[in-house]
């Protein structure tokens, strides 16, 4: 087999035209396939690219918070060996004891602003206080990595749609 080096997000785009041309009964879709659409690529980073049709897009934001950043995050923190060790740790694990919420700071939500309760204000802001670090286990710390990069993700997509 010879293999040839491509430009990853110039693949990255054929690659969607191709399933988006091909694979037309499967169970995702396009609204306006490739057509002003924003594609989201998180590998190690996280990239927004403005696709506007065949071989014309451009990157339009992005972040180096992503996968490679939660993975870093829990190697260092918990000692996963891989990325599915990461997110399985995480699926066990509870943010709550880790992220200082809305709540944890005002009672209740800020209600003024629109902020619930339930959302996170600091990531990793229970560990500044020695009484609560004690109650965090590796689980939780994995879990408030992935928290913290889906978050993340979330905003650089939703700010660059």
């Amino acid at each position: 087999m010879q293999l040839h080096k491509a430009d990853e997000l110039e693949s990255l785009i054929k690659g969607i035209e191709f399933v988006a041309a091909t694979n037309l009964d499967e169970c995702y879709y396009y609204e306006n396939p490739l057509d002003e659409e924003k594609c989201k690529k998180v590998i190690c980073g996280v990239s927004v690219l403005a696709v506007r049709g065949h071989d014309d897009f451009e990157r339009i934001s992005g972040s180096s918070i992503g996968g490679g950043f939660f993975q870093g995050l829990c190697a260092v923190m918990c000692g996963c060996e891989t990325f599915e060790e990461a997110i399985e740790l995480a699926s066990r694990g509870d943010n709550r004891n880790v992220d200082k919420l809305v709540k944890d700071i005002y009672g209740t939500g800020y209600d003024q602003i629109g902020l619930p309760g339930d959302i996170v204000a600091a990531s990793f802001g229970k560990v500044c206080s020695a009484k609560e670090r004690d109650k965090i286990r590796k689980e939780d710390l994995a879990r408030s990595a992935l928290v913290t990069t889906t978050n993340n993700i979330g905003s650089i997509a939703f700010n660059g749609a």
